[in-house]
């Protein structure tokens, strides 16, 4: 069985997931929400304002707010995490053993890392667990499954790095889209010119990415012929592996801020 889901705190990334769920088909009366803030949730799902008004006919919650309200929000939720309950957490860089600590009561914990592309059933879903039997482990991977594409990840101190990547890589493509139109304002092109074609070049490069038997390296070597323009340009990006090199960095800094959050920082 695929569980019935409280949402505590429906923000960008929870109101994504919520509305990936209800786009694939999901029945919204297995979905509450508690939120003081929300205006309204979906046809179909309960918005409750407070925790004490959640009668409780839940099997898992998902904690979307701030991971640094961890610690003044926890102890109200102790009502709605019981021994029967799965505590899922959003919340980036607090641990497993973290959670435990936090929802001691809980029948098992998650780590749930996805990306706003859930809206679109088009992210990649990142799970580490602790406490779940087999059944539940099922029912757990089918429901975030369905905003695109599950993984366990057995190896929680990789957690802050595939989140890093899987996670707050759309923000460094919608930078990347951003720039390369910027780079043909700078020399030339009209604003709204530039920003069409980066947009459309990025999106039909990812979708022929995603959909080819080799490489992205080795497309892009298709498309650069020798001593031709798109070389050029190539032989830019490839110098001293700047591009890479860059997003090494990228990468870097924000899997340490993971590390920082699970301090409090």
């Amino acid at each position: 069985m695929t569980p019935k889901l409280l949402i505590i705190g429906c923000g960008n990334m929870g109101g994504a997931m919520l509305a990936g769920w209800l786009a694939e088909g999901a029945d919204p009366s297995r979905f509450a929400v508690l939120d003081p803030a929300l205006d309204d949730a979906p046809d179909g799902v309960t918005l409750y304002r407070s925790a004490g008004d959640v009668p409780g006919a839940h099997d898992a919650v998902l904690l979307g707010f701030k991971p640094q309200q961890l610690g003044a929000l926890g102890p109200g939720l102790q009502g709605l995490t019981g021994e029967r309950v799965t505590v899922c957490s959003l919340l980036a860089g607090i641990t497993l053993a973290q959670l435990g600590h936090a929802f001691p009561q809980a029948a098992a914990h998650v780590r749930v890392m996805p990306n706003l592309a859930a809206r679109i059933n088009k992210s990649p879903v990142i799970l580490s667990e602790s406490g779940l039997d087999d059944a539940q482990r099922g029912g757990l991977f089918a429901l975030f499954d369905a905003l695109g594409s599950a993984v366990w990840l057995d190896d929680e101190t990789q957690f802050d790095l595939v989140t890093a990547l899987a996670g707050s890589g759309p923000g460094f493509v919608y930078r990347f889209i951003d720039a390369l139109a910027g780079a043909a304002v700078d020399l030339g092109l009209d604003d709204g010119t530039a920003a069409a074609l980066a947009l459309a070049t990025v999106e039909g490069a990812a979708a022929l990415a995603a959909g080819s038997d080799v490489a992205p390296a080795t497309l892009a070597d298709r498309v650069a012929s020798p001593g031709g323009m798109t070389r050029e340009g190539l032989n830019v990006l490839d110098e001293n592996a700047a591009l890479r090199r860059l997003l090494t960095e990228t990468l870097r800094a924000t899997r340490d801020k993971g590390a920082a959050l699970s301090q409090g920082g």
